[in-house]
């Protein structure tokens, strides 16, 4: 696959995942989507998350296309970021958190169409490789949720 096709999919992949995930909170009012019930996490702690993921993932695009190696290997402990991560974002509003997941997303499509192509090798990455589906195992976290309280 050459690379502006190897573009193209990454960003109908981002894209298509990315509608999905928002598919999984339409509808929802903001007290439900501020209510910290999906395993202690609200679906706005969810757009955080991702957010922040995202904005890694834009970095490391844009490191790798340099020449340069990972920053974020297999052997980095996301569950450690992460515990970092969601307390330290907890206190920002629901609007700031949907701007976050948005603008986040744009970094990466914008990191991929100016990615030369050693920046579209999933080999070269760690954990945050281009080629991700995060969003649609949170966007099912939210459905389960959903199914549950029969939202």
């Amino acid at each position: 696959m050459d690379a502006d096709a190897a573009r193209r999919a990454f960003v109908e992949q981002l894209l298509d995942a990315r509608a999905k995930f928002l598919a999984s909170t339409e509808g929802l009012t903001d007290e439900e989507m501020t209510e910290p019930s999906i395993d202690g996490w609200s679906v706005k702690d969810h757009f955080l998350h991702l957010a922040f993921w995202h904005d890694l993932r834009a970095a490391e695009i844009v490191r790798i296309s340099a020449g340069f190696d990972h920053a974020w290997p297999l052997s980095v402990d996301s569950q450690a970021l992460n515990d970092i991560v969601q307390p330290a974002r907890a206190g920002l509003s629901l609007q700031q958190a949907r701007w976050e997941y948005e603008s986040a997303v744009q970094r990466v499509i914008a990191a991929v169409w100016n990615a030369g192509e050693r920046g579209l090798s999933p080999e070269l990455y760690g954990e945050v490789g281009p080629f991700t589906k995060h969003e649609l195992g949170h966007a099912e976290f939210i459905r389960n949720w959903r199914r549950k309280r029969g939202l």
